[in-house]
């Protein structure tokens, strides 16, 4: 059994996944598996991935579904009952890992917690230039590189260039609420499973929050990890981002948030939940 399980997202980027691919085939952290959450992609995303197999060493699991529409929450709560550690580290098929990420998820878990992360967007033109060399070489992670490519100067750029004492003291003090975000966040399965995973009624729009808001009502705590645990967040179109979506999702995070729920009748487990005073 592996001591990490490590979801990753994707729908039909094979491009993105292929240079996400390559930076957890390099990451200095080596007992996890890796459990591909596929909503629907073509044969080719397949295809990626059982050449990674044939020549990487990685633990690759595909659980796909058919498309139908925007239905990430589903495809997760399948990838979470397919992981077989007890610690889940979930990210996105866009999101390219530094080759110590595993490893801070890896030292800052603990039990009665989870581990929120965040990333460092890149813009398109930045995120095309990367290639396999950049991410063997550590380049694409480093400022001096980027800056090169068009970056702009700004406070975020301390995401990737705050190491021991100074990444610890942003993870403190910044402002940033410490959530349950589905690109860069950790927790154990036993949690996950607890709270009944991910509220399937959900699209796009905050339903890892919302999963993060029951782990709270759950008694789970959290830790702030974004200046520690770095990935870069490759970009991408968001033609499912709708404003019904959107306002849907609100509403399901208010009502969680008011009634202090714990659990979703539509969630990996398809019934209501009956509690014995």
């Amino acid at each position: 059994m592996p001591e990490m399980s490590v979801i990753i997202s994707t729908y039909n980027a094979e491009a993105w996944l292929e240079k996400v691919l390559w930076g957890y085939n390099l990451q200095s952290f080596k007992d996890f598996e890796i459990v591909i959450a596929d909503d629907g992609s073509k044969s080719s995303t397949k295809d990626l991935i059982n050449r990674f197999k044939k020549t990487t060493s990685l633990q690759l699991i595909h659980i796909w579904q058919e498309d139908d529409g925007f239905q990430k929450s589903k495809i997760l709560n399948k990838a979470i009952l397919a992981c077989d550690a007890e610690y889940i580290v979930m990210s996105d098929g866009d999101c390219i890992p530094r080759l110590d990420f595993l490893e801070v998820h890896a030292k800052y878990k603990q039990r009665g917690y989870f581990l929120s992360g965040g990333y460092f967007k890149l813009t398109m033109g930045i995120s095309k230039k990367i290639k396999e060399k950049h991410i063997i070489t550590g380049s694409c992670f480093k400022i001096k590189w980027l800056k090169k490519q068009g970056l702009k100067s700004s406070f975020k750029n301390n995401k990737l260039n705050a190491k021991g004492f100074k990444s610890e003291l942003l993870n403190t003090v910044t402002p940033t609420k410490t959530s349950w975000n589905g690109h860069n966040s950790s927790g154990w399965k036993d949690d996950i499973i607890a709270v009944n995973g991910f509220d399937e009624r959900m699209q796009y729009g905050g339903q890892d929050r919302e999963l993060g808001e029951r782990l709270f009502n759950y008694g789970i705590k959290s830790k702030q990890i974004r200046y520690s645990a770095v990935c870069l967040h490759l970009d991408h179109k968001r033609g499912y981002k709708t404003e019904e979506s959107i306002a849907k999702n609100k509403a399901i995070r208010k009502y969680t948030r008011d009634s202090k729920s714990i659990w979703t009748s539509n969630g990996i487990k398809k019934e209501i939940m009956i509690l014995i005073a």
